[in-house]
């Protein structure tokens, strides 16, 4: 299935904001602190907000394993009870109001976290390149392996427009005695799940919460809101350098542009809240198109 699955643990994580998140920064918090409670409130909610997996889903998926077994000991009764309680269950999903095509069934979460400036980035770079050059594969490899910072969340999905034709099919062949043929299917089907792996980058995460603390603070304490503002700057920085690439027409430079505008009606009059509002919105669009899903089968 070419189609990328957009798992509900993503979505969450790409278009949220500092205003949902369990935990907001205090107002004299540094730029560390924010940054690092931007990531625990990230794997907290990707922890807490986990594709909720359908029970009958998990229970067809036992009852076909039972089945294989049934058959390698060629009991074609046990069998095909098993087969009609899977093939049951399954049904009780498809009756659901718009039963999705793809039916999450298991999920894991992985956090890579680079730490390092853009110039890091440029600097290992360059270096791999000049490793490349001479031909020194496996030391280049070594020094590209550090350069990701992300949120890996991989869903491993049931499809449903075949998963339950292939169990059909297996019981057919039971009641026709092919047992051969029903264990056949039956491994066919048991092995063609989807997985599929977004990718949240840290450090728009990162950019996100810092505006949002810029925002609470940019009336009472200027000099901090444009700290944060310019640390959010680097860290849209670290995420271009490191690849992250986004669908939206919005681009890395225009968000930096964004970020300058506040910065100048901060020092000015200092009226910057539709600014600011403007640039949150333009940042989660961005989020939300970056190009990260991988699938595998």
């Amino acid at each position: 299935m070419k189609k990328l699955l957009l798992s509900a643990i993503t979505a969450s994580l790409l278009v949220s904001t500092a205003g949902i998140a369990k935990e907001q920064a205090a107002k004299d918090a540094t730029v560390g602190q924010v940054n690092r409670i931007a990531i625990s409130n990230a794997k907290e909610d990707a922890q807490n907000n986990q594709t909720k997996l359908v029970q009958e889903a998990i229970e067809s998926l036992k009852y076909a394993q039972s089945a294989v077994i049934d058959l390698e000991h060629n009991d074609a009764k046990k069998a095909t009870e098993d087969l009609e309680k899977a093939i049951g269950k399954l049904e009780v999903i498809l009756a659901a109001k718009n039963a999705p095509k793809l039916l999450p069934i298991n999920n894991v979460i992985r956090v890579q976290e680079f730490v390092g400036t853009a110039a890091d980035v440029e600097s290992a770079v360059k270096t791999v390149q000049k490793l490349l050059d001479e031909g020194k594969v496996q030391e280049a490899r070594a020094l590209m392996i550090p350069l990701v910072s992300e949120i890996d969340i991989t869903v491993v999905s049931l499809p449903l427009a075949s998963y339950p034709d292939a169990l059909k099919l297996a019981a057919q062949y039971v009641h026709d005695n092919k047992l051969d043929k029903a264990k056949e299917v039956l491994y066919i089907a048991l092995s063609t799940f989807t997985e599929v792996t977004e990718v949240v980058p840290i450090p728009l995460l990162e950019s996100t919460d810092l505006i949002a603390a810029a925002s609470r603070i940019a009336k009472e304490d200027k000099e901090r809101a444009l700290k944060y503002l310019d640390a959010a700057s680097d860290a849209l920085d670290v995420a271009e350098k490191l690849g992250y690439v986004s669908e939206s027409t919005t681009t890395y430079k225009m968000l930096h542009e964004k970020i300058k505008e506040v910065q100048k009606e901060i020092r000015g009059k200092n009226k910057a809240e539709k600014l600011f509002d403007t640039l949150a919105e333009k940042l989660k669009e961005f989020k939300s198109k970056i190009i990260s899903s991988k699938e595998n089968k």
